[in-house]
């Protein structure tokens, strides 16, 4: 396998020929579109996508370790086949509608100004984890570690408090609604 150390890639399409399975460390990708390609089995460590086209790629044991996304599209993409070992991802400004988490550890993840509309977050692990000004509409928690997570500054979420494990979980007042969702009763101000 080859290896990439502290390289710079910037507005390449991927979609036409696939990056090179190999691994990527402390390398930069900018404005690159890798939409619907083949990602699987490639190491990224110590990496930063930055405006990139990460929808529909297939990342089956893609490993992502310490990996930071910023302004990237990353619409409908199954995190949950990539490499478990050593997982660590963090999100700002990203679109992330449809992704799957499922059954991952995400310990201390930080997801900053994203759109997570019905991301699957069932059985994972976000213990600590923040989502920072996130809409989560449609997204489902379910069997999911949520304890010390802050959710004050997220919207639009709706988590049973009976299905998943909260302690010491952060909310707003104005986002106590989205606990009490599945007992149907109104709030009002």
């Amino acid at each position: 396998m080859n290896n990439y150390y502290q390289e710079f890639f910037e507005k390449i399409d991927f979609t036409q020929e696939n990056l090179a399975i190999a691994e990527y460390e402390n390398c930069h990708f900018v404005d690159c579109n890798f939409a619907n390609s083949n990602l699987s089995t490639i190491v990224f460590i110590d990496c930063d996508f930055k405006g990139c086209n990460l929808s529909m790629a297939s990342v089956n044991n893609t490993a992502f370790r310490e990996v930071a996304f910023t302004e990237c599209k990353l619409l409908g993409l199954h995190f949950n086949t990539c490499n478990d070992f050593l997982f660590s991802v963090n999100f700002k400004d990203c679109l992330l509608n449809l992704s799957s988490f499922y059954k991952l550890r995400l310990k201390k993840s930080k997801f900053i100004n994203c759109s997570l509309h019905e991301v699957d977050f069932v059985e994972s692990d976000l213990s600590n984890a923040t989502f920072d000004n996130c809409d989560l509409r449609g997204a489902i928690f379910d069997k999911s570690i949520l304890e010390k997570a802050d959710f004050r500054t997220a919207y639009n979420y709706s988590i049973n408090p009976e299905n998943n494990r909260l302690k010491k979980a952060r909310f707003s007042i104005s986002g106590v609604a989205g606990l009490l969702d599945k007992y149907g009763i109104e709030i009002q101000a």
